[in-house]
């Protein structure tokens, strides 16, 4: 026997509670709802008997009177219900005790039924499937019975009244003949249709001739060429002049630099080792410049330490000539103010003799005799000179054999800047303040080389790689990331009522 199973939902109550005598509203005070429902006297020294409350009257047609009666046990009442009905109807699509019993109740037909739904083959399934509404569809489905309020903006016209007037005109103007311009138009074009322009096919495209856009003869130059060059710049026709350099790379390392062998998924042994030395020398350098680092930053030993004496004597340096032998150091010393006496006036002594003689002047004969002498001496290298150019011609030889060793030299420092600027064209150049470092060299050790391509592990990033290939082509100059710097200073502040714990 099929047993009848309740879904869950239960039949509201939608009739309306019987109210207590003397609910209609009246006396000083407003009361609660479960006051107003029951009919005894309550235990408040301020409230009334039921019976014997007056009824508030006033105006029901004003707002304050719809007011009072939607407060009242009534109106809340009227309220709750037309909302249960409201609600209701958005959900279950009617009142529930309306509904019929098949939309609230199910058959359970047992296992019987479940066994031949199994014992089905695929294709049954499959187009029982296909009937069957699906589940999002079903949830989707608006059930609710309350219309879709009218969106009267959507109906609505700009300037209808008016749109509406002269419609009615030009209706009237039609019956005399008269149409609008719009309408003249139209029929002017469908009497005269235009002429179609015949669009360019494929055969046309290729009919064209080709030119090559950066030749110096190509059809777009030629209307320019033989015109007046002042002309044709004034005209800005003339195109601007590229400098010769905007055509040179700033550099002739390549864009994308293959990776070493060994820094494949399945290297060899040898190319392996080979990056793995690489790898261990750039290391070896780092590890050298920070000991280099830590020695020039590091404190002296103590036995370097300096102290009271020896920074004495580095002071001392200079100042105490040392004498000879340790006698006469002695002697000067016994000898006492006396003999610094002595060697003050020796020194005054000396400075008056290092003063200039009073210059006494010069006799004719002696200025005679200086004139010959000056003018024999310059007789005597005029001679000396032509002399020397007399037998440089005998030197030709020589003096051509030093000049071919000067220009090999010339020849040979020349070949050695070539070189070198070829070897730093290479380099990254100094564009700001930082110098540009070679990233790190993506190696793997041989206990982390991969089996296959599935266990592969990535090394690098693409986009550090593409950022460092610009650095050494002297694209952009080497960065490093922003430190972040607070613009405020901050400021602790210690609360009251920790400094009173704290006391």
């Amino acid at each position: 026997m099929p047993q009848i199973r309740f879904e869950g939902r239960s039949r509201p109550n939608t009739s309306f509670a019987k109210m207590a005598p003397g609910d209609g509203g009246g006396g000083g005070g407003r009361c609660s709802k479960n006051e107003a429902d029951s009919g005894f006297l309550g235990l408040r020294p301020t409230s009334v008997d039921p019976a014997l409350r007056r009824r508030r009257r006033g105006p029901r047609n004003k707002k304050r009177g719809w007011r009072r009666l939607a407060q009242e046990p009534l109106g809340l009442e009227v309220d709750q219900f037309l909302e249960d009905v409201r609600l209701q109807e958005r959900t279950s699509g009617g009142l529930v005790s309306e509904a019929p019993d098949e939309k609230l109740f199910f058959v359970d037909t047992g296992a019987k039924q479940k066994e031949l739904n199994k014992k089905r083959t695929k294709s049954q399934k499959r187009s029982l499937l296909l009937k069957k509404p699906l589940r999002v569809d079903l949830v989707l489905e608006n059930t609710s019975k309350v219309p879709v309020p009218k969106d009267v903006l959507a109906h609505q016209v700009p300037n209808a009244r008016k749109l509406k007037r002269k419609e009615q005109l030009w209706e009237k103007l039609a019956k005399q003949g008269e149409l609008p311009r719009e309408v003249r138009k139209a029929q002017a074009r469908l009497r005269n249709p235009p002429a179609i322009k015949a669009k360019p096919g494929p055969q046309d495209t290729v009919e064209r001739p080709f030119y090559d856009l950066w030749a110096k003869d190509n059809l777009l130059d030629r209307p320019l060429a033989g015109q007046d060059a002042f002309f044709l710049e004034q005209t800005k026709k003339k195109g601007v002049k590229r400098p010769p350099h905007l055509h040179a790379k700033p550099s002739q390392v390549p864009a994308v630099e293959v990776t070493p062998a060994g820094a494949s998924y399945n290297p060899s042994f040898e190319d392996h080792q080979t990056l793995l030395l690489a790898a261990h020398e750039v290391e070896l350098q780092r590890q050298k410049q920070a000991e280099r680092l830590q020695r020039q930053l590091a404190l002296p030993s103590p036995e370097q330490a300096a102290t009271q004496e020896s920074t004495f004597q580095e002071m001392c340096q200079g100042l105490l000539e040392e004498s000879d032998g340790e006698g006469e150091s002695g002697e000067g010393q016994d000898e006492g103010p006396e003999a610094g006496g002595e060697q003050a006036e020796g020194a005054e002594a000396s400075v008056m003799a290092a003063r200039p003689a009073t210059v006494e002047k010069k006799t004719e004969q002696q200025r005679r005799r200086e004139k010959a002498a000056r003018k024999m001496r310059v007789q005597q290298a005029a001679v000396r000179a032509a002399r020397l150019r007399h037998q440089e011609l005998f030197r030709l030889r020589g003096i051509k054999a030093q000049v071919a060793r000067r220009l090999a030299e010339l020849a040979r420092r020349r070949e050695q800047r070539r070189a070198r600027r070829l070897a730093e064209a290479d380099r990254p150049r100094r564009l700001g303040r930082l110098k540009y470092q070679d990233p790190d060299i993506d190696v793997q050790l041989s206990s982390e080389l991969a089996d296959s391509l599935r266990t592969l592990k990535p090394e690098g990033n693409i986009l550090r790689d593409r950022f460092k290939s610009f650095q050494k082509r002297n694209m952009i100059e080497p960065r490093e990331r922003a430190k972040f710097r607070r613009k405020y200073k901050v400021k602790l502040v210690e609360r009251r009522a920790f400094r009173e714990i704290q006391l």
